[in-house]
Protein backbone atom coordinates (compact mmCIF):
# COMPACT_ATOMS: atom_id res chain seq x y z
CA UNK A 1 0.00 0.00 0.00
CA UNK A 2 1.15 3.85 -0.99
CA UNK A 3 0.39 6.75 0.63
CA UNK A 4 -2.92 7.45 -1.18
CA UNK A 5 -6.12 9.48 -1.08
CA UNK A 6 -9.22 7.26 -0.50
CA UNK A 7 -10.66 6.16 -3.73
CA UNK A 8 -14.05 6.36 -2.76
CA UNK A 9 -12.81 10.10 -1.54
CA UNK A 10 -11.54 10.73 -5.64
CA UNK A 11 -14.70 9.38 -7.00
CA UNK A 12 -16.79 11.67 -4.80
CA UNK A 13 -15.65 14.10 -6.78
CA UNK A 14 -16.89 13.84 -10.40
CA UNK A 15 -16.63 16.36 -13.46
CA UNK A 16 -19.90 17.48 -12.92
CA UNK A 17 -18.21 18.70 -9.75
CA UNK A 18 -15.31 20.39 -12.23
CA UNK A 19 -18.54 21.72 -14.42
CA UNK A 20 -20.19 23.31 -11.84
CA UNK A 21 -17.11 26.01 -11.63
CA UNK A 22 -15.84 25.86 -15.48
CA UNK A 23 -15.15 29.74 -16.49
CA UNK A 24 -13.18 30.56 -12.89
CA UNK A 25 -16.38 30.30 -11.76
CA UNK A 26 -18.12 33.27 -12.92
CA UNK A 27 -20.94 30.97 -14.38
CA UNK A 28 -21.45 29.05 -11.41
CA UNK A 29 -22.03 32.76 -9.44
CA UNK A 30 -24.51 33.81 -12.25
CA UNK A 31 -26.68 30.80 -11.37
CA UNK A 32 -26.16 31.03 -7.76
CA UNK A 33 -27.38 35.18 -8.12
CA UNK A 34 -31.15 33.46 -8.68
CA UNK A 35 -30.82 32.03 -5.09
CA UNK A 36 -29.28 35.15 -3.26
CA UNK A 37 -32.22 36.92 -5.29
CA UNK A 38 -35.03 34.56 -4.62
CA UNK A 39 -34.12 34.64 -0.83
CA UNK A 40 -33.65 38.51 -1.14
CA UNK A 41 -37.18 38.90 -1.43
CA UNK A 42 -38.22 37.83 1.50
CA UNK A 43 -35.29 38.71 3.86
CA UNK A 44 -35.40 41.40 6.29
CA UNK A 45 -33.87 44.58 4.94
CA UNK A 46 -30.39 45.63 6.29
CA UNK A 47 -29.90 46.92 9.44
CA UNK A 48 -30.19 50.63 9.50
CA UNK A 49 -27.51 52.91 11.07
CA UNK A 50 -28.06 56.43 13.24
CA UNK A 51 -26.01 58.93 11.76
CA UNK A 52 -23.47 58.19 14.63
CA UNK A 53 -23.17 54.58 13.74
CA UNK A 54 -22.64 55.51 10.08
CA UNK A 55 -20.17 57.96 10.63
CA UNK A 56 -18.06 55.04 12.62
CA UNK A 57 -18.87 52.48 9.90
CA UNK A 58 -17.31 55.33 7.41
CA UNK A 59 -14.08 55.80 9.70
CA UNK A 60 -13.50 52.31 9.88
CA UNK A 61 -13.29 51.98 5.88
CA UNK A 62 -11.91 55.06 4.89
CA UNK A 63 -8.91 54.63 7.67
CA UNK A 64 -8.75 50.57 5.71
CA UNK A 65 -7.76 49.70 9.52
CA UNK A 66 -9.86 47.89 12.28
CA UNK A 67 -8.14 46.73 15.13
CA UNK A 68 -10.35 43.70 16.35
CA UNK A 69 -9.29 41.87 12.75
CA UNK A 70 -6.21 39.60 13.46
CA UNK A 71 -4.77 41.77 10.92
CA UNK A 72 -6.38 44.92 11.23
CA UNK A 73 -4.80 46.55 8.34
CA UNK A 74 -7.24 45.93 5.22
CA UNK A 75 -6.17 49.00 3.29
CA UNK A 76 -5.63 47.17 -0.02
CA UNK A 77 -9.50 46.24 0.35
CA UNK A 78 -10.27 49.45 1.17
CA UNK A 79 -11.56 49.95 -2.26
CA UNK A 80 -14.01 47.13 -2.06
CA UNK A 81 -15.24 47.86 1.43
CA UNK A 82 -15.99 51.31 0.29
CA UNK A 83 -18.04 50.23 -2.50
CA UNK A 84 -19.70 47.33 -1.09
CA UNK A 85 -21.11 49.64 1.95
CA UNK A 86 -22.11 52.31 -0.56
CA UNK A 87 -24.25 50.09 -1.91
CA UNK A 88 -25.65 49.61 0.95
CA UNK A 89 -26.16 53.07 2.02
CA UNK A 90 -23.92 52.17 4.89
CA UNK A 91 -26.42 50.08 6.64
CA UNK A 92 -25.43 46.76 7.83
CA UNK A 93 -25.81 43.99 5.45
CA UNK A 94 -24.80 41.17 7.72
CA UNK A 95 -27.13 42.38 10.37
CA UNK A 96 -30.68 41.99 10.76
CA UNK A 97 -32.63 43.26 14.15
CA UNK A 98 -29.50 43.69 15.71
CA UNK A 99 -28.93 39.76 14.77
CA UNK A 100 -25.89 38.18 12.70
CA UNK A 101 -27.98 37.01 9.86
CA UNK A 102 -28.27 32.92 8.88
CA UNK A 103 -25.83 33.78 6.04
CA UNK A 104 -23.46 35.50 8.24
CA UNK A 105 -23.31 32.70 10.60
CA UNK A 106 -23.18 30.12 7.74
CA UNK A 107 -19.92 32.42 6.37
CA UNK A 108 -18.21 32.24 10.37
CA UNK A 109 -18.72 28.59 10.14
CA UNK A 110 -16.72 28.40 6.46
CA UNK A 111 -14.28 30.53 7.69
CA UNK A 112 -13.55 28.53 10.96
CA UNK A 113 -12.96 25.90 8.48
CA UNK A 114 -10.34 27.56 6.31
CA UNK A 115 -7.54 25.06 7.10
CA UNK A 116 -9.73 22.34 5.10
CA UNK A 117 -8.66 24.24 1.93
CA UNK A 118 -5.25 24.59 2.78
CA UNK A 119 -5.09 28.34 4.48
CA UNK A 120 -5.71 29.74 7.97
CA UNK A 121 -8.69 30.26 9.93
CA UNK A 122 -6.57 32.50 12.27
CA UNK A 123 -6.30 34.58 8.85
CA UNK A 124 -10.17 34.80 9.19
CA UNK A 125 -10.39 35.84 12.89
CA UNK A 126 -11.15 32.08 13.88
CA UNK A 127 -11.05 32.25 17.46
CA UNK A 128 -12.66 36.10 17.75
CA UNK A 129 -16.24 35.30 16.31
CA UNK A 130 -17.52 33.74 19.35
CA UNK A 131 -16.99 36.86 21.04
CA UNK A 132 -18.42 38.90 18.52
CA UNK A 133 -21.30 37.17 18.12
CA UNK A 134 -22.10 36.94 22.04
CA UNK A 135 -22.39 40.64 21.82
CA UNK A 136 -25.24 40.40 19.31
CA UNK A 137 -28.74 39.24 19.72
CA UNK A 138 -29.49 36.20 20.65
CA UNK A 139 -26.76 36.13 23.06
CA UNK A 140 -27.18 39.30 24.32
CA UNK A 141 -30.10 41.42 25.39
CA UNK A 142 -29.17 44.59 24.54
CA UNK A 143 -26.54 45.11 21.98
CA UNK A 144 -24.72 48.12 21.06
CA UNK A 145 -24.76 49.87 17.41
CA UNK A 146 -21.00 49.92 17.72
CA UNK A 147 -20.69 46.26 18.48
CA UNK A 148 -22.77 45.45 15.39
CA UNK A 149 -20.69 48.17 13.10
CA UNK A 150 -17.64 45.99 13.93
CA UNK A 151 -18.74 42.58 13.74
CA UNK A 152 -20.06 43.88 9.97
CA UNK A 153 -17.29 45.27 8.83
CA UNK A 154 -14.94 42.59 10.42
CA UNK A 155 -17.17 40.03 8.00
CA UNK A 156 -17.26 41.94 5.26
CA UNK A 157 -12.95 42.11 5.62
CA UNK A 158 -12.99 38.57 6.20
CA UNK A 159 -15.26 37.21 3.51
CA UNK A 160 -13.75 39.76 1.11
CA UNK A 161 -10.33 37.95 2.01
CA UNK A 162 -11.91 34.50 1.79
CA UNK A 163 -12.91 34.69 -1.48
CA UNK A 164 -9.77 36.34 -2.44
CA UNK A 165 -7.69 33.63 -1.75
CA UNK A 166 -9.73 30.78 -2.60
CA UNK A 167 -9.55 31.82 -6.09
CA UNK A 168 -6.52 33.41 -6.66
CA UNK A 169 -4.34 32.86 -4.04
CA UNK A 170 -2.85 35.30 -1.43
CA UNK A 171 0.27 36.58 -3.12
CA UNK A 172 0.50 38.01 -6.84
CA UNK A 173 3.06 35.69 -8.35
CA UNK A 174 4.46 38.62 -9.76
CA UNK A 175 5.71 39.19 -6.72
CA UNK A 176 8.14 36.32 -7.82
CA UNK A 177 8.53 37.50 -10.80
CA UNK A 178 6.79 34.50 -12.24
CA UNK A 179 5.19 34.85 -15.64
CA UNK A 180 1.32 33.95 -14.55
CA UNK A 181 -1.27 36.90 -14.44
CA UNK A 182 -4.36 36.37 -12.17
CA UNK A 183 -5.56 39.85 -12.95
CA UNK A 184 -8.41 38.26 -15.70
CA UNK A 185 -9.32 36.00 -12.76
CA UNK A 186 -10.09 38.61 -10.12
CA UNK A 187 -14.00 39.24 -8.88
CA UNK A 188 -15.75 42.60 -8.19
CA UNK A 189 -15.58 41.25 -4.56
CA UNK A 190 -18.71 43.90 -3.56
CA UNK A 191 -20.72 42.54 -6.69
CA UNK A 192 -19.83 39.25 -5.68
CA UNK A 193 -20.45 39.61 -2.09
CA UNK A 194 -23.72 41.16 -2.16
CA UNK A 195 -25.36 39.28 -5.63
CA UNK A 196 -24.01 35.67 -4.65
CA UNK A 197 -23.61 35.56 -0.69
CA UNK A 198 -25.10 38.47 1.59
CA UNK A 199 -28.47 36.76 0.45
CA UNK A 200 -27.97 33.53 -0.23
CA UNK A 201 -29.76 30.07 0.71
CA UNK A 202 -26.30 27.94 0.84
CA UNK A 203 -23.68 30.32 1.79
CA UNK A 204 -21.19 27.42 1.67
CA UNK A 205 -22.15 25.97 -2.07
CA UNK A 206 -21.78 29.32 -3.28
CA UNK A 207 -18.13 29.97 -1.40
CA UNK A 208 -16.63 26.24 -2.70
CA UNK A 209 -17.52 27.21 -6.19
CA UNK A 210 -14.52 29.77 -6.43
CA UNK A 211 -12.16 27.53 -5.81
CA UNK A 212 -10.08 26.18 -8.69
CA UNK A 213 -11.78 24.08 -11.11
CA UNK A 214 -8.53 21.52 -11.62
CA UNK A 215 -8.86 17.86 -11.08
CA UNK A 216 -5.06 18.17 -9.64
CA UNK A 217 -5.94 21.03 -7.17
CA UNK A 218 -9.22 18.31 -5.93
CA UNK A 219 -6.82 15.98 -5.14
CA UNK A 220 -4.28 17.66 -3.21
CA UNK A 221 -6.87 19.18 -1.16
CA UNK A 222 -8.27 15.17 -0.51
CA UNK A 223 -4.06 14.51 0.20
CA UNK A 224 -4.30 17.66 2.87
CA UNK A 225 -6.94 16.18 4.79
CA UNK A 226 -5.32 12.78 4.54
CA UNK A 227 -2.15 14.54 6.07
CA UNK A 228 -3.98 17.14 8.53
CA UNK A 229 -5.28 13.57 10.07
CA UNK A 230 -1.85 11.59 9.99
CA UNK A 231 -0.14 14.54 11.52
CA UNK A 232 -1.89 14.59 14.67
CA UNK A 233 -1.45 10.90 14.82
CA UNK A 234 2.07 10.59 14.39
CA UNK A 235 3.88 10.57 17.41
CA UNK A 236 6.97 12.29 15.67
CA UNK A 237 9.82 10.54 17.03
CA UNK A 238 12.88 10.68 15.21
CA UNK A 239 14.92 7.65 13.49
CA UNK A 240 18.14 7.70 15.05
CA UNK A 241 21.37 8.59 12.79
CA UNK A 242 23.59 5.54 11.68
CA UNK A 243 26.88 5.88 10.62
CA UNK A 244 26.26 4.01 7.06
CA UNK A 245 23.91 3.47 4.40
CA UNK A 246 21.39 0.83 5.89
CA UNK A 247 21.20 -2.64 3.78
CA UNK A 248 18.64 -4.95 3.78
CA UNK A 249 19.52 -7.08 6.61
CA UNK A 250 21.47 -4.55 8.63
CA UNK A 251 20.35 -4.27 11.96
CA UNK A 252 19.13 -1.00 12.83
CA UNK A 253 17.45 0.17 16.32
CA UNK A 254 14.93 2.44 14.65
CA UNK A 255 13.11 -0.82 12.79
CA UNK A 256 9.97 -0.45 15.06
CA UNK A 257 10.01 3.72 14.59
CA UNK A 258 9.95 2.75 10.61
CA UNK A 259 7.17 0.56 11.11
CA UNK A 260 4.93 2.60 12.55
CA UNK A 261 5.76 5.63 9.91
CA UNK A 262 6.11 3.51 6.98
CA UNK A 263 2.57 2.07 7.79
CA UNK A 264 1.02 5.63 8.96
CA UNK A 265 1.87 6.78 5.54
CA UNK A 266 0.23 4.07 3.42
CA UNK A 267 3.90 2.42 2.16
CA UNK A 268 3.98 -0.63 4.51
CA UNK A 269 0.22 -1.96 4.19
CA UNK A 270 -1.55 -2.40 7.61
CA UNK A 271 -2.12 -5.98 6.81
CA UNK A 272 1.55 -7.06 6.17
CA UNK A 273 3.18 -8.33 8.74
CA UNK A 274 6.06 -7.74 10.71
CA UNK A 275 7.77 -8.13 13.78
CA UNK A 276 7.05 -4.90 15.76
CA UNK A 277 9.72 -5.44 17.87
CA UNK A 278 12.37 -6.43 15.83
CA UNK A 279 15.54 -4.43 14.82
CA UNK A 280 16.65 -6.22 11.36
CA UNK A 281 15.99 -4.44 8.39
CA UNK A 282 14.59 -6.75 5.78
CA UNK A 283 11.66 -7.96 3.75
CA UNK A 284 8.42 -6.13 3.77
CA UNK A 285 10.06 -3.11 5.26
CA UNK A 286 12.46 -2.87 2.18
CA UNK A 287 9.75 -2.77 -0.46
CA UNK A 288 8.18 0.08 1.41
CA UNK A 289 11.18 1.79 1.93
CA UNK A 290 11.09 1.35 -2.13
CA UNK A 291 7.46 2.57 -2.01
CA UNK A 292 8.66 6.16 0.30
CA UNK A 293 11.52 6.55 -2.03
CA UNK A 294 10.08 6.42 -5.33
CA UNK A 295 7.46 8.95 -4.08
CA UNK A 296 9.90 11.48 -2.92
CA UNK A 297 11.28 11.17 -6.48
CA UNK A 298 14.75 8.96 -5.28
CA UNK A 299 16.49 6.24 -6.39
CA UNK A 300 14.08 3.44 -5.18
CA UNK A 301 17.14 0.88 -4.31
CA UNK A 302 15.95 0.71 -0.72
CA UNK A 303 19.04 1.08 1.11
CA UNK A 304 18.49 4.10 4.08
CA UNK A 305 21.00 6.29 3.02
CA UNK A 306 21.62 9.30 4.71
CA UNK A 307 19.21 11.37 2.32
CA UNK A 308 16.44 8.96 2.93
CA UNK A 309 16.92 8.87 6.26
CA UNK A 310 17.07 13.02 6.37
CA UNK A 311 13.38 12.80 4.12
CA UNK A 312 11.75 9.94 7.21
CA UNK A 313 12.62 12.07 9.16
CA UNK A 314 10.68 15.43 8.26
CA UNK A 315 7.43 16.06 10.08
CA UNK A 316 4.36 15.15 8.75
CA UNK A 317 3.27 18.99 9.73
CA UNK A 318 5.83 19.82 7.44
CA UNK A 319 4.40 17.67 4.90
CA UNK A 320 1.21 19.48 5.29
CA UNK A 321 2.75 22.83 4.91
CA UNK A 322 4.07 21.96 1.38
CA UNK A 323 0.76 21.40 0.53
CA UNK A 324 -0.38 24.26 1.34
CA UNK A 325 2.07 26.15 -0.53
CA UNK A 326 1.49 23.89 -3.66
CA UNK A 327 -2.51 24.79 -3.31
CA UNK A 328 -1.58 28.59 -3.20
CA UNK A 329 -0.12 27.90 -6.75
CA UNK A 330 -2.85 26.24 -7.79
CA UNK A 331 -4.78 29.10 -7.07
CA UNK A 332 -2.49 31.33 -9.26
CA UNK A 333 -3.26 29.27 -12.76
CA UNK A 334 -4.70 30.76 -15.09
CA UNK A 335 -8.05 30.17 -17.60
CA UNK A 336 -5.73 28.67 -20.28
CA UNK A 337 -5.68 25.70 -18.37
CA UNK A 338 -8.74 24.36 -19.14
CA UNK A 339 -7.88 24.02 -22.55
CA UNK A 340 -6.15 20.69 -23.59
CA UNK A 341 -2.61 22.23 -21.58
CA UNK A 342 1.11 21.02 -21.76
CA UNK A 343 2.38 21.15 -18.36
CA UNK A 344 5.77 20.71 -17.03
CA UNK A 345 6.60 20.62 -12.97
CA UNK A 346 9.95 21.88 -12.54
CA UNK A 347 10.96 20.40 -9.03
CA UNK A 348 9.27 16.56 -10.83
CA UNK A 349 11.53 16.96 -13.74
CA UNK A 350 8.16 15.84 -15.19
CA UNK A 351 5.86 16.68 -18.19
CA UNK A 352 2.38 15.72 -19.05
CA UNK A 353 0.01 16.90 -21.68
CA UNK A 354 -3.94 16.45 -21.02
CA UNK A 355 -6.44 15.87 -23.30
CA UNK A 356 -9.97 17.54 -23.50
CA UNK A 357 -11.41 15.56 -20.17
CA UNK A 358 -8.14 16.30 -17.96
CA UNK A 359 -7.21 12.54 -18.77
CA UNK A 360 -3.40 12.26 -19.83
CA UNK A 361 -2.42 12.05 -22.96
CA UNK A 362 1.57 11.85 -23.16
CA UNK A 363 3.57 11.69 -19.84
CA UNK A 364 7.90 11.68 -20.06
CA UNK A 365 10.56 12.49 -17.21
CA UNK A 366 12.26 16.36 -18.28
CA UNK A 367 15.58 17.78 -17.54
CA UNK A 368 15.04 21.39 -16.12
CA UNK A 369 17.55 24.25 -15.37
CA UNK A 370 20.17 24.06 -13.13
CA UNK A 371 19.09 25.51 -9.83
CA UNK A 372 22.43 27.57 -9.35
CA UNK A 373 22.06 30.23 -11.99
CA UNK A 374 19.71 28.83 -14.75
CA UNK A 375 16.51 28.23 -12.58
CA UNK A 376 13.74 27.32 -15.48
CA UNK A 377 11.23 30.37 -15.24
CA UNK A 378 7.77 29.79 -13.92
CA UNK A 379 5.09 30.47 -16.63
CA UNK A 380 1.98 30.46 -19.01
CA UNK A 381 2.26 30.72 -22.47
CA UNK A 382 0.76 28.72 -25.92
CA UNK A 383 2.54 26.67 -28.28
CA UNK A 384 2.42 27.85 -32.05
CA UNK A 385 4.60 25.33 -34.25
CA UNK A 386 7.18 23.30 -34.00
CA UNK A 387 10.70 22.89 -35.67
CA UNK A 388 12.22 19.83 -36.67
CA UNK A 389 16.32 19.60 -36.82
CA UNK A 390 16.66 22.92 -35.54
CA UNK A 391 19.63 25.25 -35.63
CA UNK A 392 21.07 25.97 -32.16
CA UNK A 393 21.58 29.71 -31.32
CA UNK A 394 23.51 30.23 -28.95
CA UNK A 395 22.86 32.59 -26.16
CA UNK A 396 25.39 35.60 -25.97
CA UNK A 397 26.36 34.39 -22.30
CA UNK A 398 26.58 30.49 -22.91
CA UNK A 399 29.27 32.26 -26.25
CA UNK A 400 31.25 34.66 -24.00
CA UNK A 401 31.20 32.43 -21.23
CA UNK A 402 31.68 28.87 -22.80
CA UNK A 403 32.86 28.95 -26.39
CA UNK A 404 35.13 32.15 -27.04
CA UNK A 405 37.72 31.06 -24.48
CA UNK A 406 37.48 27.61 -27.08
CA UNK A 407 38.11 29.92 -30.04
CA UNK A 408 40.48 31.84 -28.63
CA UNK A 409 42.93 28.52 -28.15
CA UNK A 410 41.90 26.72 -31.38
CA UNK A 411 40.48 29.28 -34.36
CA UNK A 412 38.92 25.96 -35.96
CA UNK A 413 36.71 24.68 -32.87
CA UNK A 414 33.96 25.63 -34.30
CA UNK A 415 34.53 24.06 -37.42
CA UNK A 416 35.07 20.67 -34.78
CA UNK A 417 31.91 20.62 -33.14
CA UNK A 418 29.43 21.76 -36.03
CA UNK A 419 28.90 25.22 -35.04
CA UNK A 420 29.45 28.34 -37.51
CA UNK A 421 29.23 32.03 -36.71
CA UNK A 422 26.15 33.93 -38.43
CA UNK A 423 24.97 37.85 -38.76
CA UNK A 424 21.77 38.97 -37.62
CA UNK A 425 20.30 37.81 -40.71
CA UNK A 426 21.02 34.48 -39.97
CA UNK A 427 22.76 34.18 -42.77
CA UNK A 428 26.62 32.39 -43.04
CA UNK A 429 29.50 34.42 -42.02
CA UNK A 430 32.26 32.21 -41.14
CA UNK A 431 31.98 28.43 -41.16
CA UNK A 432 35.57 27.52 -40.61
CA UNK A 433 38.45 28.87 -39.26
CA UNK A 434 37.53 31.92 -36.89
CA UNK A 435 39.54 35.06 -37.65
CA UNK A 436 40.91 37.22 -34.76
CA UNK A 437 38.36 40.41 -36.66
CA UNK A 438 35.19 37.87 -36.49
CA UNK A 439 36.32 36.61 -32.66
CA UNK A 440 35.93 40.53 -32.10
CA UNK A 441 32.89 40.85 -33.95
CA UNK A 442 31.33 37.85 -31.45
CA UNK A 443 32.65 39.42 -28.05
CA UNK A 444 30.89 42.60 -29.41
CA UNK A 445 27.68 40.34 -29.63
CA UNK A 446 27.49 41.69 -33.50
CA UNK A 447 27.78 38.10 -34.97
CA UNK A 448 26.21 35.37 -33.31
CA UNK A 449 27.55 31.47 -33.33
CA UNK A 450 24.82 28.52 -34.06
CA UNK A 451 25.12 24.35 -34.10
CA UNK A 452 23.90 23.00 -37.56
CA UNK A 453 20.94 20.34 -37.43
CA UNK A 454 21.54 16.61 -36.52
CA UNK A 455 21.48 14.15 -33.99
CA UNK A 456 24.48 16.17 -32.17
CA UNK A 457 22.39 19.72 -31.78
CA UNK A 458 22.13 20.74 -28.26
CA UNK A 459 18.42 20.68 -28.97
CA UNK A 460 18.27 17.46 -30.88
CA UNK A 461 16.02 16.77 -33.74
CA UNK A 462 13.10 18.80 -32.88
CA UNK A 463 12.25 21.61 -30.40
CA UNK A 464 8.31 23.30 -29.95
CA UNK A 465 7.94 26.73 -29.63
CA UNK A 466 5.43 29.03 -27.20
CA UNK A 467 6.91 32.42 -27.66
CA UNK A 468 7.79 33.95 -24.48
CA UNK A 469 9.96 36.74 -22.67
CA UNK A 470 12.35 33.96 -21.18
CA UNK A 471 13.28 32.71 -24.84
CA UNK A 472 12.55 29.36 -22.99
CA UNK A 473 11.35 26.31 -24.96
CA UNK A 474 10.57 22.17 -25.05
CA UNK A 475 13.25 20.21 -27.32
CA UNK A 476 14.76 17.35 -27.79
CA UNK A 477 18.83 16.17 -26.79
CA UNK A 478 21.51 14.52 -27.78
CA UNK A 479 22.18 13.44 -24.10
CA UNK A 480 19.79 10.42 -23.34
CA UNK A 481 21.39 9.03 -20.01
CA UNK A 482 20.54 11.96 -18.08
CA UNK A 483 17.02 11.00 -17.74
CA UNK A 484 17.85 8.07 -15.82
CA UNK A 485 18.71 9.97 -12.82
CA UNK A 486 16.70 10.69 -10.15
CA UNK A 487 17.43 14.59 -10.00
CA UNK A 488 17.54 16.27 -13.51
CA UNK A 489 18.55 20.14 -13.26
CA UNK A 490 20.99 20.41 -15.91
CA UNK A 491 19.81 23.01 -18.46
CA UNK A 492 20.52 26.41 -18.89
CA UNK A 493 16.81 26.57 -18.29
CA UNK A 494 14.89 25.36 -21.47
CA UNK A 495 13.00 21.77 -20.97
CA UNK A 496 14.76 18.92 -22.28
CA UNK A 497 12.28 15.92 -23.46
CA UNK A 498 12.75 11.90 -22.63
CA UNK A 499 10.23 11.54 -25.39
CA UNK A 500 10.09 14.39 -28.12
CA UNK A 501 8.54 12.26 -31.02
CA UNK A 502 5.45 11.30 -28.84
CA UNK A 503 5.22 15.07 -27.95
CA UNK A 504 5.23 16.10 -31.40
CA UNK A 505 2.73 13.60 -32.36
CA UNK A 506 0.52 14.82 -29.67
CA UNK A 507 0.70 18.49 -30.61
CA UNK A 508 0.41 17.89 -34.03
CA UNK A 509 -3.02 15.66 -34.04
CA UNK A 510 -4.91 18.20 -35.52
CA UNK A 511 -2.56 18.57 -38.01
CA UNK A 512 -3.85 15.75 -41.34
CA UNK A 513 -0.84 13.43 -41.78
CA UNK A 514 1.17 13.58 -38.69
CA UNK A 515 1.52 10.48 -37.44
CA UNK A 516 4.57 8.56 -35.89
CA UNK A 517 6.22 7.54 -39.22
CA UNK A 518 5.93 11.09 -40.60
CA UNK A 519 7.30 12.73 -37.62
CA UNK A 520 10.01 10.53 -37.01
CA UNK A 521 10.81 10.90 -40.87
CA UNK A 522 11.01 14.79 -40.02
CA UNK A 523 13.21 14.34 -36.80
CA UNK A 524 15.65 12.50 -39.33
CA UNK A 525 15.27 14.13 -42.78
CA UNK A 526 17.76 16.33 -44.54
CA UNK A 527 16.05 19.82 -43.98
CA UNK A 528 14.79 22.09 -41.06
CA UNK A 529 10.94 22.57 -41.06
CA UNK A 530 8.64 24.49 -39.12
CA UNK A 531 5.15 22.98 -38.61
CA UNK A 532 2.72 25.54 -37.24
CA UNK A 533 0.24 24.04 -34.91
CA UNK A 534 -3.35 23.79 -36.69
CA UNK A 535 -4.69 25.20 -33.07
CA UNK A 536 -2.25 26.80 -30.50
CA UNK A 537 -2.35 24.65 -27.33
CA UNK A 538 -1.97 26.37 -23.74
CA UNK A 539 1.56 25.39 -22.17
CA UNK A 540 2.14 26.15 -18.26
CA UNK A 541 5.61 25.74 -16.68
CA UNK A 542 4.89 25.19 -13.03
CA UNK A 543 6.62 24.64 -9.13
CA UNK A 544 4.59 21.88 -7.33
CA UNK A 545 6.24 20.14 -4.63
CA UNK A 546 3.70 18.36 -4.01
CA UNK A 547 1.75 16.39 -6.95
CA UNK A 548 -0.84 13.60 -6.10
CA UNK A 549 -1.02 11.42 -9.42
CA UNK A 550 -4.59 9.97 -10.74
CA UNK A 551 -4.18 6.85 -8.79
CA UNK A 552 -4.32 9.11 -5.53
CA UNK A 553 -0.42 8.71 -4.66
CA UNK A 554 1.01 11.46 -2.66
CA UNK A 555 4.38 12.51 -4.26
CA UNK A 556 6.78 15.17 -2.62
CA UNK A 557 9.90 16.50 -4.10
CA UNK A 558 12.51 19.13 -2.46
CA UNK A 559 12.23 22.73 -3.33
CA UNK A 560 15.31 23.11 -5.59
CA UNK A 561 14.96 27.11 -6.10
CA UNK A 562 13.91 27.56 -3.14
CA UNK A 563 10.66 28.98 -3.96
CA UNK A 564 8.57 27.29 -0.82
CA UNK A 565 11.17 28.89 0.94
CA UNK A 566 10.14 32.44 -0.43
CA UNK A 567 6.81 32.13 -0.45
CA UNK A 568 6.42 31.15 3.10
CA UNK A 569 8.60 34.08 3.85
CA UNK A 570 5.99 35.98 2.45
CA UNK A 571 3.04 34.46 3.74
CA UNK A 572 4.41 34.70 7.44
CA UNK A 573 4.58 38.63 7.45
CA UNK A 574 0.49 38.10 7.20
CA UNK A 575 -1.91 40.83 5.07
CA UNK A 576 -1.71 42.51 3.01
CA UNK A 577 0.23 40.50 1.41
CA UNK A 578 1.99 41.94 -2.24
CA UNK A 579 -0.54 42.51 -4.84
Amino acid sequence: MRSRISKGLLLALPLVTIGLIWGHGIGSARRARTQSETSAKSAAPPQQLSLEGQASLRAIIQAGNLTDLRWPDFSDYGKHAQKFYDSYAYSLPWVRGMEPTAQAREAIAVLLKADQKGLSAEDYDGPRWTERLGKLKPAAPRPSEADAVRFDAALTVCVMRYVSDLHIGKVNPKHFDFGLDVEAKKYDLPEFLKENVVNASDVAAVLAQVEPPYPGYRRTIQALHTYLELAGKDDGEQLPGAKKTIAPGDSYPGVPRLIRLLRLVGDLSADTTVPADGTVYQGPLVDAIKSFQRRLGREPDGRISAQTLADLNVPLSRRVRQMQLTLERWRWLPLAYQKSPIVANVPEFHLRAYDENFKIAVTMNVVVGKAYGHNTPVFSDTMQYVIFRPYWSVPYSIARAEFLPHIARDPDYLEKKGYEVVDSRQEVVASGTVTADVIEQLRAGKLFIRQKPGPKNSLGLVKFIFPNNYDVYFHDTPEHELFSKSRRDFSHGCIRLEKPADLAVWVLRNNPGWNMERVLAAMNGDKTQQVNLAHPIPVLIVYATVIVTEDGVVHFYDDIYGHDASLEKVLAKGYPYPG
